[in-house]
């Protein structure tokens, strides 16, 4: 499994597509709770597979990745050769995840305890993956909204 598998409710949300995926594999709803109890491996194959599928198909559309902590927000830009990353660093004990202290960034974005940096970074052989690490480290698609904001307030 190159990814992670998928969560019982996001294959409930994928019931459909699975069906599809198996039937792609000529495998009938019949044969399906055959190999669930007889050849379980094979079945959790399966469901590794489909969610390897899932996965790439997620992360080759993704745009914008966001991860705020209570210091500091990384938001990253996924370009077709480069990631562009925005970071916003507080010099003050306000807690960026909480709504108090969202709201203060948003009011004192000019404020001496903010501090902005950027970088760009080349991926390595496997761009899926490194955005895919983005997102186990705490990372959230976006649409990159606030991204989109930052850019061009500070470039």
């Amino acid at each position: 499994m190159k990814y992670a598998r998928l969560t019982k409710e996001q294959f409930d949300e994928l019931h459909k597509e699975f069906i599809n995926f198996l039937a792609t594999q000529t495998i009938t709803a019949k044969e399906w709770d055959d190999i669930k109890v007889n050849k379980p491996e094979v079945a959790e194959q399966e469901l590794d597979v489909f969610s390897d599928l899932v996965w790439e198909g997620v992360l080759s559309k993704v745009e914008f990745i966001e991860h705020i902590s209570p210091q500091q927000i990384h938001l990253f830009q996924l370009n077709e050769e480069n990631m562009h990353l925005i970071v916003i660093k507080i010099k003050n004990p306000i807690d960026l995840t909480s709504t108090d202290g969202f709201n203060w960034l948003r009011e004192n974005l000019m404020d001496e305890d903010v501090e902005f940096s950027q970088a760009k970074k080349d991926y390595t052989d496997d761009k899926n993956s490194d955005k895919f690490k983005l997102i186990q480290q705490g990372g959230v698609i976006t649409k990159g909204d606030l991204f989109s904001y930052l850019d061009k307030l500070i470039n």
